[in-house]
């Protein structure tokens, strides 16, 4: 991650300054199974947090991986899930006035299951399955609010029939 600062000139001829963090592109996965979602629950240090999300991740080494294959990657390590079909879903800007990190969101279908191969970070992360319904319930009482985790999922929507 890279914090820099941008001088600029404003389109009146001002000048301005503009705080931009630099972090690497990410890819975010949908594993879907029939009616059930693979979420992982992972503690997030800057809100001091566990919360519930969609496989999702990049790392410096890996910002030169394709988007898919560091999609595949990210759900075998965290899940230990292997998918047969990709489909992608779209393209997600985290916080555009801060960040010029954007991800790349998949569905993954057609899945095999495997062992999880966390990175020491993880070393704490959940997974486990949640139907459509108990989703939406979760984003409804405040338990799931990841906003990369709904976007993703209104990709979704508007995908299905």
């Amino acid at each position: 991650m890279v914090l820099r600062e941008d001088t600029f000139r404003r389109p009146d001829g001002s000048d301005g300054l503009y705080g931009v963090i630099d972090k690497p592109d990410y890819a975010l996965v949908v594993a879907l199974d029939g009616d059930r979602l693979a979420m992982v629950e992972q503690y997030r240090y800057p809100i001091g947090l566990r919360r519930w999300e969609f496989v999702q991740g990049t790392a410096p080494d890996r910002a030169a991986m394709p988007a898919r294959a560091l999609a595949e990657r990210e759900l075998a390590e965290e899940t230990g899930l292997t998918a047969a079909t990709w489909t992608y879903l779209g393209l997600l800007d985290v916080a555009p006035g801060v960040s010029s990190q954007r991800g790349r969101a998949f569905l993954a279908t057609d899945l095999t299951a495997g062992e999880p191969d966390r990175e020491d970070t993880e070393a704490d992360m959940r997974f486990a399955w949640v139907t459509r319904a108990e989703f939406e319930d979760r984003v409804r009482s405040g338990e799931i609010t990841d906003a990369q985790t709904l976007a993703a999922y209104a990709l979704l929507l508007l995908r299905s029939p």
